[in-house]
């Protein structure tokens, strides 16, 4: 075998380096004074190596300096090569580069690993690696002090046979050589599973085959069939008549209204609007825009120990599956915008959080830390690559001690209850057109062909269902990484386009059945797949893709390798199926055809093996479907219910005892307010926020981020329901979460109905359409039902919202998903004893709805005297005047439960509380609200005030009983139902009035604040006259930002965090605003409209995109509102001969190509400079006088490493890696300064203008081979779009410049202003409801679209030497625009 071996750039920035060394140092014995890491490319070769080699080198990420800084201590170093256990998804998506640039015959595969190196102090006396889980990843990468062997990395071994299970030989039973089977390979059968199988065995005459009972295993495993939410309970003695899932699926049956599709499908489907469908004419190419309803998907998922395992690919698949549901509803669907979430137990970061406690953890899981570390990350890089916008979600941390103080054997061991196993949630909402909506077995016809959609098998996921049915503790730690999947959402991007090519045809659509690949793999997915079309199926093992030729039937069938779908298509589609597979590059497999029965009359799953070379073995799978769909099994529960009791929370003794008997009332509120800030559940979240990508598909009409100064307080994301022109209606969708988990451990009850009260005053700031029959709720249960007490507390949280407040509100739950082993076990290294944690039962609530107008979405930020007048803030109390403290944060940060728990004390007074805010929306009086929830009245209100930027004057009088101490710090912290409005002191009454169907009950209503100038950022509470504290804006603002900018400390550069922390101390500082130099309501609409009529068609721009690219409609939409005809073009089409002379602009979009994994862009480059068709079609559009070509994000990155085919660009940069080292998800201030000698074809009328615009990437940062080159292009005026702060000065520092470009750099222009590359996306805003910012005023001012869609349009006012015709549009435009601007005042 040959192989070409390269050495690549540093894997380790210098600030990632000492990070790591600081680490390794807070372990290591012998200290670690250096570390040096680098990639270490290795090639499969196919022929010769001499000739593959240099062009390896071309494409290869490789460094341009050899040198590296020295190590002082030669002989104390020690070198580790950490290598993929598996084929990694770069491997996938880099050897995909190279077979698009020619290579295919000539390099087998590639793949990386990294060498590390350590300096020591001293010499290391042994092979002990004690730090090795610092260096690599456990479950993904293999660690060795010897080079990778890359026969074994690259060899092909024979195929592994079929086992025969021979449970019927031998001494011992059937039954009994089952279980010695089931518990060594970790299938979780339990006891009725099993002789079950044996009677069918028997019945069959032969003994099963290990595929046939890995099979079953995994399609009836708990985490597929939900065994305990369909068990029959007998609590306490006495039988219960309905089963959980029969008290999820009563809240439908006692609302059906406006639903679809419930628990029949991967998603639920709500009742949409009418909208519009926005994809490419199949045929011509051409984007366009047909009128239909807009049906709306709602799903939520867990992959909670996966997660715990392997933080990174656990929660990275943990999203792509559920976005995988989301895109296989009916005969197909996507997804639109996702949501996410996280609870662990304690974060232990160094130096912070006195209160926190270490009681260790299972070997095989990762701390909590690194849980927060790296999952986020998995999940958010899984978005971002793909192309969903991630707009809201949850973090909580949870360590307590929940012994029991009643119980009277006082000796017992403390009883802790928290996240040790984590929950990882990750859901959205989708879109599926009507006539798609639903699985209906009659479009199947017989023979139908089998396909499974994605990426190939691998060795990855082996029996994930199974494993995450098991609390930890009684599986094995290699069972639980045999469990964990990989991620490649490049491919998952790639399927997805196949999947909307589809949809696209209407009636025509191929596909007449689809269903994801998830737990169980295969085994899983194509037996429910032809069970759910009514039919049996044949399969031939095969015919399914394979990366490793050496798996076992087994692991074939079995494997989870992500990024699949199965699905039925009809032998008439199969022919443009396969069209559309081979244009987007996307593997598929047609692995068999359904079967409705075998020769005796019964429905049968068989699969064959051509490659047997023995009867058996030739059938690894021959069973009737029943035997794997065994009917009427149900699980039998009995169990007690325990009522423990928890100590009383004394607010004041706590903090006296912490902080001194002796010190002042102002002094105990400072020091409790600080602590409760430091609450990862209260605190700021924008270490979670801004590593998400929060506007692709230019949809978003309201993410986490407020406000002029980008605040994450929002309670609700809302998003457009598609892109329209000229409709006058602005229709959305909303989404929002609540859970409550830590009132489990005093009421599960109460737990479950105020996680289901939150979600609903979380949705309450949008503008919910109707009433609350248009809500639907996803409901995902975590529990650990083995546990004493617990099966019972389940029980009581889901009949409390599933037979008593959802029915009364006229909520249904059609959807949900269930977590029952959430339960953490291991023996203590140093006492030899057992620990265990166990989470409280947890409901997290995700509430969908349709909105009727997105503009109306209130947010938190309070504003200002000087912008609105003298206003007034009102609370409403939805709790009765009710206060208790237990669960609350407060009582958390100091080691408390409490005995009491808040709870809805009033379900019609929600009813009624909806009436008034519908009344309210329509009315406009509410300048902005928010609700009170985790850290009480006193949290809602700072952090309002942290989105304006301005003071407030807090009157707690008849909220808090008194004005002592006591009273205050219940009245202020505790987390009961309410909400806060502030509305202008003149429409008081009218807010009021709204509340008239509620009586209102006295006290519901009061006046409690008034807001203060921006000169005034201070807030001061009162009770009667007397100032009771006074707190400044910007201190508490920092206490509130304090966790979050230790994580972003620990995770990202260190400088950048604390730049960003710092910023909140400025007083001074104005916020993002719009300074324009133009009129965004001048469209040029009307005008082409006139110009089709002359000449019969819009100019035709190509919307270009490679695989990964994820920008294209949004793109194709922003030039289709300007006039141009949008044409669809994907690489493969220029490769395969289509000429780019037909097109008088090109727009390469945004997104990751081949997932960046040769450096952003570089993949899409050399597809192009590698490929003698592509090259040469390029070269002759970029010579061509009449042409313009924008290139944005990752089109911005491919453009300029291709700038040697572009004239003018020669000093253009290339963009690296940010100087945050972390993906930027910004709204960040730009300006615009044109060459007014040779403007810019896309920025004609704008110079001068200052605004805001959406970065989403992660290699934006300019960096010149010279500084000469800087200066040069400076010189020139080829720069012009640059970051400016917030007082319009252009400037470097983070995150105000988002990415650390030298001189703010954001775009650059070709010398003749006919092509920009700029790293920001003007496509994402388009719409003017989509800007995360944006006054009403403005907003109103501006009308259908917002003011970067002049630059699109500003596109058409020059191709310099345009022919009659172009000359004719542009002096059209130029002077409409200047009537325009008359009539405008401009």
């Amino acid at each position: 075998m040959e192989y070409v071996v390269l050495t690549g750039e540093s894997c380790f920035t210098p600030s990632e380096a000492k990070k790591l060394k600081d680490r390794v140092n807070q372990i290591a014995s012998t200290k670690v004074t250096n570390i040096l890491g680098t990639w270490i490319y290795y090639a499969h070769i196919k022929g010769d190596k001499n000739a593959v080699a240099p062009k390896l080198q071309q494409l290869l990420p490789l460094p341009s300096d050899t040198s590296s800084a020295p190590l002082t201590h030669i002989g104390y170093t020690r070198t580790y090569y950490v290598a993929p256990r598996n084929i990694s998804p770069w491997s996938s998506k880099a050897t995909k580069v190279c077979e698009v640039c020619g290579l295919a015959d000539q390099v087998h595969r590639v793949e990386r690993a990294r060498s590390v190196t350590l300096e020591f102090e001293e010499p290391l006396n042994n092979d002990e690696i004690p730090f090795r889980d610092l260096l690599f990843d456990r479950m993904t990468e293999t660690i060795s002090t010897i080079e990778p062997d890359l026969d074994s990395m690259f060899i092909e071994r024979e195929p592994l046979p079929l086992e025969v299970v021979d449970i019927f030989s031998g001494s011992q039973s059937p039954l009994d050589m089952l279980k010695a089977y089931n518990a060594e390979h970790g299938l979780a059968l339990d006891q009725s599973e099993m002789e079950y199988l044996v009677q069918e065995f028997t019945q069959l005459g032969r003994p099963p085959n290990d595929i046939e009972l890995f099979m079953f295993a995994q399609v009836n495993s708990e985490h597929c069939r939900h065994k305990q939410f369909n068990a029959s309970w007998t609590i306490d003695g006495i039988t219960k008549d309905l089963s959980l899932f029969d008290m999820i699926r009563n809240t439908h049956k006692k609302t059906p209204d406006y639903t679809v599709s419930a628990y029949s499908d991967n998603a639920a489907v709500m009742q949409g609007e009418m909208g519009s469908f926005w994809a490419p004419d199949y045929t011509t190419g051409s984007w366009k825009l047909n009128k239909e309803v807009v049906h709306i998907l709602a799903k939520v998922e867990t992959h909670n120990h996966p997660t715990a395992i392997s933080p990174f690919p656990g929660a990275a698949t943990g999203s792509g599956g559920e976005i995988r549901d989301e895109a296989a509803v009916g005969r197909g669907s996507s997804t639109k915008a996702g949501l996410s979430g996280f609870w662990v137990s304690d974060l232990l970061i160094p130096g912070h959080h006195a209160w926190e406690t270490d009681i260790g953890r299972p070997a095989h899981y990762a701390s909590s830390l690194d849980i927060m570390l790296e999952a986020p990350i998995g999940s958010a890089r899984f978005n971002n690559e793909f192309g969903r916008p991630a707009l809201t979600g949850c973090f909580r941390t949870l360590l307590t001690d929940g012994t029991n103080k009643s119980d009277p054997d006082s000796s017992a061991a403390t009883e802790w209850r928290g996240y040790h196993k984590p929950i990882m949630i990750a859901g959205g909402l989708g879109r599926v057109r009507p006539a798609h909506a639903l699985k209906n077995p009659s479009d199947v016809h017989e023979g139908a062909h089998v396909i499974v959609l994605g990426g190939p098998a691998m060795l990855i996921g082996l029996g994930g269902g199974a494993a995450s049915s098991n609390a930890s503790g009684e599986g094995t730690a290699d069972l639980d990484f045999n469990s964990v999947q990989r991620g490649n959402p490049e491919m998952q991007r790639r399927a997805q386009m196949v999947i909307d090519a589809c949809v696209s045809l209407g009636d025509m659509n191929p596909i007449a059945m689809i269903h994801d690949v998830g737990a169980g793999g295969l085994s899983n997915a194509l037996p429910e797949l032809v069970k759910d079309a009514g039919f049996g199926g044949k399969f031939e093992l095969r015919q399914v893709e394979s990366a490793d030729r050496s798996l076992s039937p087994l692991q074939i069938w079995c494997n989870e390798a992500q990024e699949r779908y199965v699905m039925l298509v009809n032998d008439e589609g199969m022919s443009r199926f396969v069209s559309i597979c081979r244009r987007e590059r996307c593997g598929f497999s047609d692995v068999g055809t359904v079967m409705s029965e075998d020769e005796d009359g019964v429905p049968k799953l068989i699969l064959t093996d051509r490659n047997a070379k023995d009867g058996v073995a030739s059938r690894p799978i021959n069973l009737p479907m029943s035997t794997l769909f065994p009917p009427g099994r149900r699980l039998q529960r009995i169990v007690s219910s325990q009522k423990p009791t928890l100590p009383k929370f004394e607010p004041i003794a706590s903090l006296r005892a912490t902080f001194g008997a002796r010190s002042t009332n102002a002094e105990l509120l400072r020091n409790a307010l600080q602590r409760v800030f430091w609450m990862p559940a209260v605190g700021s979240k924008s270490f979670l926020i801004t590593i998400g990508d929060r506007t692709v598909g230019g949809l978003t009409a309201r993410d986490q981020m407020v406000g002029p100064w980008q605040t994450p307080v929002a309670d609700v994301a809302v998003t457009a329901t598609s892109f329209n022109m000229g409709v006058k209606t602005r229709h959305g969708e909303a989404m929002a979460m609540g859970e409550k988990p830590t009132l489990a451990l005093i009421s599960p009850a109460a737990s479950a109905r105020m996680a289901v009260a939150e979600s609903l005053m979380n949705l309450a700031a949008a503008d919910i359409m109707g009433d609350l029959r248009r809500v639907k709720l996803s409901a995902n249960w975590m529990a650990a039902v083995n546990h004493p007490g617990e099966g019972a507390a389940l029980y009581e949280a889901v009949e409390a919202i599933g037979l008593g407040m959802c029915p009364r509100l006229g909520i249904s739950i059609p959807v949900g998903k269930d977590s029952t082993s959430m339960k953490a076990t291991w023996k203590d290294r140093e006492s030899d004893k057992t620990k265990s944690v166990t989470a409280p039962v947890s409901v997290v609530i995700s509430a969908f709805t349709i909105v009727d107008d997105i503009r109306r979405t209130w947010t938190p930020q309070l504003r200002r005297p000087e912008e609105v007048g003298e206003t007034v803030l009102m609370f409403v109390d939805l709790a009765n005047g009710r206060k208790a403290m237990g669960g609350s944060a407060l009582a958390q940060s100091f080691g408390y439960v409490g005995h009491e728990a808040p709870d809805v004390r009033d379900i019609d007074l929600i009813t009624d509380y909806f009436d008034a805010i519908t009344q309210l929306h329509q009315s406009g009086v509410v300048l902005a609200y928010h609700d009170r929830s985790d850290g009480g009245l006193i949290t809602t209100v700072a952090e309002m005030m942290f989105a304006g930027r301005c003071g407030v004057d807090l009157m707690m009088d008849g909220i808090s009983k008194s004005g002592s101490i006591e009273d205050m710090v219940d009245a202020l912290f505790n987390e009961e139902l309410g909400a806060v409005f502030q509305v202008r002191a003149s429409d008081e009454i009218n807010f009021k009035r709204c509340f008239a169907t509620c009586g209102p009950p006295p006290g519901l209503i009061r006046k409690f604040g008034s807001v203060l100038s921006k000169s005034k950022q201070t807030l001061t509470i009162r009770y009667g006259t007397t100032p009771f504290v006074s707190l400044e804006r910007k201190e508490m603002q920092q206490w509130w930002a304090k966790t979050s900018y230790e994580m972003q400390k620990l995770r990202d550069n260190p400088t950048c965090a604390e730049s960003e922390y710092s910023i909140i101390q400025d007083q001074t500082d104005p916020g993002i605003s719009y300074k324009l130099t133009f009129d965004p309501s001048d469209t040029i609409l009307p005008l082409t409209a006139s110009i089709t009529g002359l000449f019969g068609k819009n100019p035709r721009v190509a919307i270009l995109r490679e695989q990964g690219v994820n920008g294209h409609a949004e793109m194709a939409f922003a030039f289709k509102a300007a006039g141009f005809d949008p044409i669809d073009v994907m690489m493969t089409d220029i490769i395969s001969g289509r000429s780019l002379a037909d097109f008088v602009g090109l727009a390469a979009c945004g997104g990751f190509s081949y997932g960046d994994v040769l450096g952003a862009g570089q993949g899409w480059a050399k597809s192009i400079l590698m490929h003698e068709n592509s090259r040469r079609e390029f070269e002759e559009f970029f010579k061509r006088p009449d042409t313009f070509a924008l290139g944005v994000c990752n089109g911005c990155q491919m453009l300029s490493r291709i700038k040697e085919l572009i004239p003018g660009t020669e000093h253009w940069p290339i963009f690296e890696e940010n100087t945050s080292q972390q993906f930027e998800a910004r709204f960040s201030m730009v300006k615009i300064e044109d060459n007014q000698k040779s403007p810019s074809v896309f920025l004609h009328g704008m110079h001068g203008s200052a605004f805001p615009i959406v970065v989403s990437h992660g290699e934006g940062r300019a960096s010149f081979s010279s500084s000469n080159s800087l200066q040069a292009l400076d010189a020139a005026g080829m720069i012009p779009i640059r970051y400016v702060d917030n007082h319009l000065n252009v400037t470097e520092q983070y995150p105000l410049n988002p990415n650390g470009s030298p001189g703010g750099i954001a775009g650059v222009t070709s010398e003749n202003g006919r092509v920009l590359a700029m790293m920001p996306h003007p496509e994402r805003t388009l719409v003017a409801d989509t800007a995360s910012y944006a006054p009403l005023s403005l907003l109103e001012q501006w009308g259908e679209f917002g003011p970067w869609s002049w630059l699109h349009e500003a596109t058409a006012l020059n191709t310099r030497n345009a022919d009659a015709r172009d000359r004719i549009w542009i002096e059209g435009i130029e002077t409409k625009r200047a009537i325009s601007k008359t009539n405008a005042g401009g």
